[in-house]
């Protein structure tokens, strides 16, 4: 087989990744082991489908399609059409939405989508504080979204790190915010979006949910729905979506235009055809009643991990979860995030380090750690083998330096692991 295709001076390779560039291909070939072999309790993190892989790994990468559907800068978009109108009607369907933009690079960008759409440099909105569950996107100083807009911060009571509605209230009534929005990335409990939207009407608000965390929870009809209340809606695709790390964003018919020139050409040029490809499928998959299945098994086993940790001794934020994750306090066992985390790691289970409500520690070094159910229960594990995980994850915390259990620990979870393929690499 000859090494390259047409002439030799093009020097366009077809050779497998392995013999073109085997550095990237045994980088990632450790990484394949590693999802394998491990426990995955990261909970922005799952595992897609082979589909979606299989979508995002196609010739699509190759086309540039500028503009929309039908309304494209470039030929030859005729095929691209139809994969992005199936993203968003499939979109629509899942949430109820009347309007979808799949275009989004992340959810990042699906965030300033919204901003950049409804608000102007200095105008003030009113978000959760990224220390109390919030997000960087939704006013971190260092983030464009703190730096080009006026932010005011809203968090948890210190009593039982639940949503002080009072205090959010009270906010917006002093501050006048032109847009609230809802939405946490560390937040173990559902989120009462109609009483949000309360509040945004008595104001005369516009009203945001990033339901990027928890919008599989939302799609299978276990969570609260924010299409419903909400002007704009934003997401990832990934985390309890399964699908490819990307966004996307909802909103009513009559916000379709201003959200789409803000999209493009306003902040993105080309959207990621194969991504959104990988957005149809997650999409269509998450339309199948089996996700409802599969997104109940994640709050399930979550609620059986938090139980476990919790008779163990390790304090959890709000005392436990609704959703897919959970904030566990380490420093009530003598330890911080970062001791957790780096001794949970060697052992072969993936958290990461984070900080509580209310945390008197630095954001390196905080007290806790975040914990997600998402990518084990798409491996199939039910309640039982969570509370084994939890098990193990007491064990390690005990003796964090102890490179004997460590080891123990890592090699009993490989093999236990074995049981539960990792889809669309085995």
């Amino acid at each position: 087989m000859p090494l390259f295709v047409g002439n030799i001076a093009v020097r366009i390779p077809v050779m497998s990744l392995e013999q073109n560039d085997n550095a990237i291909w045994a980088s990632i070939q450790k990484e394949r082991v590693r999802q394998r072999d491990g426990l995955e309790l990261i909970a922005s993190e799952n595992y897609t489908s082979a589909a979606v892989m299989e979508a995002v790994g196609t010739v699509l990468t190759n086309k540039y399609a500028e503009g929309y559907p039908g309304r494209r800068y470039y030929g030859g978009c005729e095929f691209v059409d139809e994969i992005e109108d199936l993203a968003r009607q499939r979109a629509c369907e899942l949430f109820g939405a009347e309007h979808a933009n799949v275009q989004p690079h992340a959810g990042s960008q699906a965030n300033m989508s919204v901003y950049l759409t409804v608000l102007k440099p200095g105008d003030t909105y009113l978000a959760m504080d990224l220390a109390h569950g919030g997000h960087l996107t939704h006013g971190m100083h260092l983030n464009f979204s703190g730096q080009l807009y006026n932010v005011v911060h809203y968090g948890v009571r210190e009593d039982d790190h639940r949503i002080d509605f009072d205090h959010v209230a009270a906010l917006a009534r002093e501050h006048k915010p032109k847009l609230i929005v809802a939405g946490a990335s560390a937040y173990p409990r559902e989120i009462d979006h109609p009483k949000f939207a309360e509040i945004a009407r008595e104001v005369g608000a516009l009203f945001m949910v990033d339901m990027a965390h928890y919008a599989g929870l939302v799609a299978a009809g276990i969570h609260n729905n924010p299409v419903e209340v909400a002007d704009y809606v934003t997401s990832t695709s990934h985390k309890t979506l399964r699908g490819p790390r990307s966004g996307f964003v909802l909103t009513k018919e009559a916000n379709a235009r201003a959200l789409d020139r803000t999209v493009f050409p306003g902040m993105q040029g080309g959207p990621l055809m194969h991504v959104v490809a990988g957005k149809a499928v997650c999409f269509g998959e998450a339309l199948e009643p089996s996700f409802k299945e599969y997104a109940q098994q994640i709050i399930d086993n979550a609620q059986a991990l938090a139980e476990t940790l919790m008779a163990g001794g390790v304090k959890l934020a709000s005392g436990g979860t609704d959703n897919h994750l959970m904030l566990a306090d380490v420093t009530a066992i003598g330890l911080t995030g970062q001791i957790a985390e780096e001794a949970l790691d060697r052992a072969g289970i993936t958290v990461n380090k984070n900080m509580i409500p209310y945390d008197q520690r630095k954001p390196l070094d905080p007290s806790g750690i975040r914990i997600g159910t998402a990518a084990l229960t798409t491996r199939g594990m039910k309640q039982d083998e969570l509370r084994k995980v939890g098990g193990w994850i007491l064990e390690v915390l005990a003796a964090p330096e102890d490179e004997a259990i460590n080891n123990r620990v890592k090699a009993e979870i490989a093999e236990f692991a074995s049981d539960f393929p990792v889809p669309g690499i085995e």
